[in-house]
């Protein structure tokens, strides 16, 4: 279910395989109606897949499982809220696991644990809150636009990020 008004997108997906997919088919889509450069759209298609990634990874509304089969079966959901800024563009994440995204150095052979690195590197600016009125927390990311000679909107280049963590 997507609701969408000139400078907001927000889509529910469930923590299946295919949401990740979904969740970076919807922001190509959102970012070109909005007119934003391919350039940043990329951007902003990878980051969104490392967020959404971590909230079909991390389903839970808390650490009590009451089995293995359960656990399986219990379909959750997530949101992405995707916001046009006056000079970037947010993504964020709304997933059930009150437990913060964790920023680490990985090795480079590493086969995972590089998400919210990624995120960091890739953004002007990152964080994460606890969600408002519903369990879990929303972790978003911020990437800058600038003005290029022909007028049209792109991504910072080299833009760094600072954590509210």
């Amino acid at each position: 279910m997507s609701q969408e008004s000139h400078l907001h997108s927000r889509l529910t997906l469930t923590d299946t395989p295919d949401a990740v997919s979904s969740a970076r088919l919807h922001t190509a889509e959102v970012l070109a109606r909005w007119g934003v450069s391919s350039d940043l759209a990329e951007t902003a298609q990878l980051l969104v897949s490392e967020l959404a990634t971590n909230a079909v990874r991390h389903p839970k509304e808390s650490d009590e499982c009451a089995s293995v089969f359960a656990s399986r079966n219990a379909v959750q959901t997530f949101e992405l809220l995707l916001e046009m800024l006056h000079d970037a563009v947010r993504l964020s994440v709304w997933d059930r696991d009150t437990r913060p995204p964790v920023l680490r150095e990985v090795g480079a052979e590493a086969t995972g644990g590089r998400g919210i690195f990624i995120v960091a590197m890739m953004s002007r600016d990152w964080g994460h809150y606890p969600a408002r009125s519903m369990p879990g927390k929303v972790v978003w990311a911020e990437i800058a636009f600038v003005a290029s000679p022909t007028g049209v909107r792109n991504v910072r280049a080299g833009g760094g990020a600072r954590s509210h963590l």
